[in-house]
């Protein structure tokens, strides 16, 4: 039996869905990739057409459990530990030093990384505050959240147990001295997996994230490109709400953006970071 096919109007309907519930937007040239990705989901449910399928999304009983399997789907949840070295980079050497110097007194940091797929990046992001902390690491409160929209990513996340493919960044000692054989997976040491914790948000629910408090750190790597402005600007003030005003927000290396009212590009090369424009954003916690 062949996937059914999708019209124009089908399409138009099933991405106006996907935008008011994720803030992803799909072109017009990306109606072939729903198209591929979702026909073989109708058969396996032996649904005939799109119609029924967003009737089935938006009225259904199980109509949330299936959003979450059609975004894991649609979404490519491409990611691996130490994925951009040489920013990773930055923010070991430059960006985290200084900031843990600022907080040396509360001794406190609290890092999300928002869209964070199956947990590689908080996790990377738990071993880069291990290796700055060093011997002050059981002195400290680390606190690294990691978020995402996909509830599947979310369990694998929580796992923490990964294939060698997620590793061929990773050099070779880090991977002895973090990680561990389990039944041909890699999993990553308890007092990493211990500094991370995983939940399901979605960035269009503003109100839920801002329950989460401030953040010293922010990664948000490869999202924004899949949002139009207006959700892109969104986002943006989001995080100056939860940025404390010291703090560093991350992005992608093709996510740069300017003339923007709450980030200001930080000078670090290949850095990618941005700090908060003075006078935005939220309140920050006693730091002193």
């Amino acid at each position: 039996m062949s996937s059914p096919t999708m019209s124009i109007a089908q399409f138009e309907r099933l991405r106006k869905l996907i935008y008011e519930k994720s803030g992803i937007w799909f072109a017009d040239n990306k109606k072939y990739l729903l198209e591929a990705r979702l026909g073989r989901r109708l058969l396996e449910l032996e649904i005939d057409d799109f119609d029924q399928y967003v009737s089935f999304m938006t009225m259904g009983p199980y109509r949330d459990d299936e959003f979450n399997e059609m975004f894991s789907r649609i979404t490519i949840n491409e990611t691996s530990f130490f994925r951009n070295g040489p920013q990773l980079d930055v923010f070991e050497k430059k960006i985290l030093p200084e900031i843990v110097e600022k907080r040396k007194n509360m001794r406190q940091l609290r890092i999300w990384s928002a869209a964070c797929s199956t947990g590689e990046e908080p996790y990377t992001l738990g071993i880069i505050a291990s290796r700055v902390l060093g011997f002050r690491a059981k002195e400290w409160t680390v606190q690294i959240f990691g978020s995402d929209i996909s509830e599947r990513a979310i369990r694998i996340a929580r796992a923490g147990r990964y294939p060698s493919l997620s590793l061929r960044s990773v050099p070779p000692a880090i991977v002895q001295k973090y990680f561990h054989e389990a039944n041909g997976f890699n999993q990553i040491d308890p007092e990493i997996q211990a500094m991370v914790t995983f939940g399901r948000l979605n960035l269009k629910d503003r109100l839920a994230a801002r329950r989460y408090g401030v953040w010293d750190v922010i990664f948000c790597r490869n999202v924004m490109i899949y949002f139009d402005q207006d959700m892109k600007d969104q986002s943006l003030e989001l995080f100056a709400s939860v940025l404390a005003p010291d703090g560093a927000l991350l992005v992608g290396h093709s996510e740069s953006f300017r003339n923007n009212a709450h980030f200001v590009a930080r000078s670090e090369p290949q850095g990618f970071a941005y700090a908060r424009v003075q006078g935005s954003g939220g309140v920050l916690r006693n730091a002193a």
